[in-house]
């Protein structure tokens, strides 16, 4: 099994840098350089005061609960305290591993209720959130439920291999994890989203007549842009894409048609198109399956540590008492691969927003757009470098602003 799992590590790792290097748009701006412009040049002095003091307080709030999160999931983990909770769980070994998993995630999830609280507090009072206590509890549940039900999945059928194929369960697991990674982003638009929003096509006139015709100017097929009532829980202005083939949407918030103008809000649209365009919600979920490869990879061989099992009191993957240990790994690694995925999600926003520049041409109405949307969501416009290497999955609106200018002042044809 250890010889197994590092060639399944070995391949998903090669293979996650050859995607990489081939699918992400390393340079932002090919053959020109970005560079951020001066936030006073952007904002007035009390506006970058309000947004740092926000970001700051807000930053405090996240990461507390980031740490509060690693805290729990590494003393459940990597302790005998969480096999012992399992251990005590009656009925078969799938319901002790789901009913354990979902104890082990409601305990962390409980750690950091009052600091995600404080977060809701601050955001409703400082005119970004429309949701009262009752809504944001419903959504903070569904949200529990929504992550229980993906993970329990991904953490059954990896031990339900280990169970029945013990000695070559790293090559069977790491196959199932990719293709749940996929299957996960094709449904999560028609199964998860509508969960927390309605969605109507956005109505015909003047702004969807344009936004179609910058979907043809981009080669993109769209059959509807949908409108999603957003406004029911926040002020600020987003627009998505999600899925891909057949499950593939266009997405608004309603903020954005009922506050933007019809140029700001096509300049938006024409940013997601291009990531339609360019298949990026494809190169992503690739790019994760071929990391959960890796994954899987790093687990087995983790796990053929006896030190390892001895130390939790576990017997193995298949075993259900190691669900706090599985997901104590997941956890750290997560936190440890957050700076290599927002980077690559940086390089992709930065085409998108390289795209829209040149679908639409309106670098000034781009700048403006940008602007708007800092404005409404309080977004610090220099955040630490190190919260931005590691948290930041799009470029900040001065260094998006910096690239408006980079490509208005390009000569024609460049």
């Amino acid at each position: 099994m250890r010889r197994l799992s590092a060639a399944v590590a070995v391949v998903g790792g090669v293979a996650f840098v050859v995607l990489a290097v081939v699918l992400v748009p390393w340079h932002w701006l090919p053959g020109q350089s970005v560079h951020a412009v001066p936030a006073d040049a952007v904002f007035t002095p009390a506006q970058i005061d309000r947004a740092e003091h926000l970001s700051w307080m807000l930053r405090i709030s996240g990461w507390g609960n980031l740490a509060l999160g690693l805290v729990v999931a590494c003393w459940l983990g990597f302790t005998r305290s969480g096999s012992r909770l399992v251990a005590r769980l009656p009925g078969p070994w799938w319901l002790m591993a789901l009913v354990g998993c979902g104890l082990v995630m409601l305990v962390g999830s409980v750690v950091q209720v009052p600091l995600s609280a404080r977060a809701h507090h601050l955001q409703v009072d400082a005119g970004l959130s429309t949701q009262g206590w009752g809504g944001w509890a419903s959504d903070q549940a569904l949200s529990f439920g929504v992550a229980w039900v993906f993970t329990a999945i991904g953490l059954l059928a990896v031990m339900l291999l280990a169970r029945r194929l013990p000695r070559s369960w790293p090559v069977w697991a790491a196959a199932s994890a990719a293709a749940l990674t996929m299957l996960g982003s094709f449904v999560y638009p028609v199964v998860v989203e509508p969960l927390f929003n309605d969605f109507t096509s956005m109505p015909a006139g003047p702004m969807r007549t344009e936004i179609f015709a910058l979907a043809r100017a981009e080669n993109v097929p769209i059959d509807d842009v949908l409108v999603a009532d957003a406004s029911r829980r926040t002020t600020t202005l987003n627009a998505y894409v999600s899925g891909f083939g057949s499950t593939r949407r266009v997405v608004v918030y309603d903020t954005v048609l009922s506050t933007l103008s019809r140029p700001e809000v096509a300049s938006i649209v024409a940013h997601e198109l291009g990531h339609a365009k360019h298949r990026d919600v494809l190169t992503g979920t690739v790019l994760g399956a071929v990391g959960s490869i890796l994954g899987v990879g790093l687990l087995g061989l983790l796990f053929s540590s006896g030190w390892l099992l001895r130390r939790t009191g576990t017997d193995g993957v298949g075993d259900p008492r190691a669900v706090p240990l599985l997901l104590a790994l997941v956890a750290v690694g997560a936190f440890l691969a957050s700076p290599a995925q927002n980077t690559i999600s940086r390089a992709i926003e930065a085409r998108a927003d390289r795209t829209a520049l040149e679908t639409t041409g309106d670098s000034a109405t781009f700048i403006a757009m940008q602007r708007q949307l800092a404005l409404r969501s309080l977004a610090d416009p220099t955040p630490p470098r190190l919260s931005q290497f590691w948290f930041g999955s799009h470029p900040t609106v001065l260094q998006r602003i910096g690239m408006a200018e980079a490509v208005a002042a390009a000569p024609a044809g460049r």
